[in-house]
This record gives C-alpha cells, structure tokens and sequence, in this order.
C-alpha cells in the first residue's frame, strides 16, 4: 500500500519493537502530541524518536526546555543512544531553550522587556527547515511567552492557541512533521484543548501502580494516517544502558 511511503520509519528494529508497535512510523506532515505528567517518560520518548529518526536519516530539530547540549549528549548515552555522529553530520539540529538567563530565545531588547518568545520561535526559520521538529517541552514555551501570558490573563489563551495551530499546520502542508511534548498538570485546559483537537497523532504517557511497581503506558488517543495496526495501550519502561524497552501491547 502507499500508505507505509507516507510513514516516516523510528527506526532500531532489531534494538526496540516501538517502530512496529506505531505502525510503521509517524505519519508524514502530521502533528504529534505526546502528553504526560512529570517523571512520565515524554523526552525519553521524544529522545527515542529523533534518534530513531536520525539513523532512518531523516533530519531532525529537537529544542529542548531542560537540557543543554552537554546534559542532551550524556543523557543520550545513557539510553545507549549515540547523538554525536549526528550532531556533526548536522542531520540533528539541538537547540537549548535558556529561559532562566534570556540567552537563548527570551533575550534583549534594549529596553530589558522579554521578545514574544514562539513568534521569535517561529522567525528562526533554519529550526523549521528539518524533516521533523520536536518541542520538548511545548508547554515551559507556551508559559514562558508574555504574549501568551497577557492572552491567558484576558482568558482568551484558546485564540492564542489557533494562532500557533495556524503555523504549524503551515509547515505541515508542506511535509513537516511537529512533535509536541506537554505536561498538562502545567497548563490550563483551554490553552491545551484546541492541540489536543487537532493532533493527527495523540499519545498519552501514563504511570499506574500495581503494587510496589510503577508501570508505563502509551496510551494512543488518536493515530491518523496509520500504516499497521496501532495497540490502544504499549506498556514500556526506560532503562539505562539500553533506552526505551517495549514490555507488551493490547488492542481492543
């Protein structure tokens, strides 16, 4: 079928079965939304996914609001993912969102006031020009804009949201494929809604306790454009030394 041409592979077959527990990859030109609470797992997920990209050699834009690019290369390999060879190939692009010093993407005006933080975001036109651009984490970006601040205190935060949705659907028309990471215990339900809405693809990351155990679970909301069947919940953990490990699937 053409359908699998519009996939774009994650890769590591023979090192994980996420890649076919997805279908086949994420669907090209798609949104994905990749919700979860704190500790969930989302940038080992997103961490996995633009390795796996990568190695399929696709490019990828990966920002990220925790990690420098020391703390992102030593986490990587931790999970036995090696970034470097691809960080110097240039087929990943790691930018570092320094919200704490304003050096990054909240920096100077000569008056001290903070720049509109994604309109700044969406006029650093190299970050968009890769295959996939993950933002993790979209909600610290989303609370860390003024603009989006002063909508959120005139509880008018759902414009704010279809007027990002309106660029993203932009780069996706023209192939782009926009991975979201957000903690939703971090932002109001009328900021998130509308992203949850229009997601081609919705994972939520959950934890559930079964005695003195703490599992993962995918739990696959919405899958558009998918190539094999997608399971409604992919159990996995993460674990040092070898990154992302699938522990089973179901489908209802």
């Amino acid at each position: 079928m053409s359908t699998h041409t519009n996939l774009l592979s994650l890769g590591l077959d023979d090192h994980d079965r996420l890649n076919t527990e997805l279908g086949g990859g994420l669907p090209r030109g798609s949104i994905v939304l990749i919700e979860g609470d704190y500790g969930a797992g989302k940038s080992a997920l997103s961490q996995r996914f633009s390795y796996g990209l990568c190695e399929t050699d696709r490019t990828v834009t990966l920002l990220s609001t925790e990690l420098t690019v020391g703390g992102f290369v030593e986490q990587m390999h931790s999970l036995s993912y090696d970034m470097v060879s691809h960080l110097l190939d240039e087929r990943l692009l790691f930018l570092h969102a320094d919200f704490d010093t304003g050096q990054t993407f909240s920096g100077g005006n000569s008056d001290g006031k903070r720049r509109e933080l994604l309109t700044r975001l969406m006029e650093a036109e190299t970050m968009w020009e890769r295959d996939v651009i993950v933002l993790d984490t979209f909600d610290a970006i989303l609370r860390n804009d003024p603009t989006f601040e002063a909508l959120i205190r005139q509880n008018d935060e759902r414009q704010a949201a279809l007027e990002i949705i309106s660029f993203f659907r932009s780069l996706t028309s023209r192939g782009k494929t926009i991975v979201l990471t957000v903690d939703p215990s971090t932002v109001d339900e009328e900021a998130i809604g509308p992203f949850r809405s229009i997601a081609d693809v919705f994972l939520q990351l959950q934890m559930i306790e079964v005695g003195n155990d703490v599992r993962r679970q995918i739990s696959v909301k919405r899958f558009a454009g998918m190539g094999e069947q997608v399971g409604d919940t992919i159990g996995y953990s993460v674990r040092s030394g070898t990154g992302i490990v699938i522990e089973s699937r179901s489908v209802a």
